[in-house]
């Protein structure tokens, strides 16, 4: 027992510092399916976009700081595609996410050249600098731009959209726009993060964002359910908790006897499935006490009256 909480331990930084990773990809996922409302399947594509673009780059002797911004800029042309779709091809949201999920699968084993591809002993971003605190100072960035962007005209009809789209379009707002700029944002900072992860852990792999969009909702479902959504600062900070609770969350279930790293993938769908479940549940038994009392009330009111008139 003691060896098992020693070795949890040492594994919390590690957790932390995966969790300040996928940040940029599960507030990504909040944009589109939070905001946008949008089911955006093209995630789990984008990702490995972006850990693509910066791999190929870095390889090739380009500096990793420009590597990484190209990976963001293919997750922005990504989204952009998607974007597209559904607004001008008046393609289903869901089904124009699963085209370009699809259409990128063979344009990353095109960038990639091969199934996966190695970045040891090539210098990157990570070589000579902390990875926990550079991350922390990343995600605290990009979180303190999305709460600022949301507050501009722009964000706040992107946020209109998402909540009634027909009420804001009759305000003259150009809805499609919000929807590209949201959608293509969203699928840059997921991008961003795989470029990151690729550094992180020294390759990139054709099927690394398999499953993103579920670990993308698990820490967007976390964090709201820890921190709430009152605001905007409150709702982009609770998406970054959230993605540091799952990754400690699933390091230690993994730390389960009879759970395997090939695990990982149901622990992940159990986890998103409770984190659904838990809020429903709260929320169906809040209702039956309120039904309860309110039914006490009546009845000890009605038995008032009739004391009364007995009397």
């Amino acid at each position: 027992m003691l060896e098992t909480m020693l070795s949890l331990l040492k594994s919390t930084p590690g957790a932390i510092e995966l969790g300040l990773l996928y940040a940029l990809m599960a507030l990504g996922v909040y944009i589109t399916f939070r905001i946008l409302d949008f089911p955006d399947l093209t995630v789990d594509q984008s990702f490995t976009t972006g850990a693509a673009i910066a791999a190929i780059m870095i390889t090739n002797d380009f500096s990793p700081w420009l590597a990484t911004l190209a990976a963001f800029g293919g997750g922005l042309i990504a989204g952009a595609c998607t974007g597209l779709l559904h607004t001008k091809g008046k393609i289903n949201g869901l089904l124009s996410g699963i085209l370009m999920m699809i259409a990128l699968h063979s344009i990353n084993m095109r960038i990639l050249g091969a199934p996966n591809l190695s970045l040891l002993g090539v210098d990157n971003i990570f070589s000579s600098m902390s990875v926990l605190l550079f991350m922390f100072i990343v995600a605290f960035v990009v979180k303190v731009l999305l709460d600022v962007f949301f507050k501009t005209d722009l964000g706040l009809a992107l946020r209109a959209t998402g909540d009634n789209e027909r009420m804001i379009r009759s305000f003259g707002a150009n809805t499609d726009t919000t929807k590209l700029v949201g959608i293509s944002l969203s699928n840059g900072l997921v991008a961003l993060s795989g470029a990151f992860l690729a550094q992180y852990q020294g390759f990139a792999d054709i099927s690394m964002g398999i499953g993103m969009i579920v670990v993308g909702l698990a820490s967007v479902i976390i964090g709201e359910a820890i921190v709430g959504k009152r605001s905007i600062f409150l709702a982009t900070l609770s998406v970054i908790i959230g993605s540091i609770v799952y990754r400690i969350v699933v390091m230690i279930a993994l730390r389960v006897p009879g759970f395997e790293t090939s695990d990982l993938k149901i622990i992940t769908a159990v986890i998103v499935i409770l984190a659904l479940l838990i809020p429903s549940v709260q929320r169906s038994i809040r209702q039956k006490n309120m039904a309860r009392r309110r039914t006490t009330e009546l009845l000890s009111g009605t038995g008032s009256k009739s004391m009364g008139g007995d009397l």
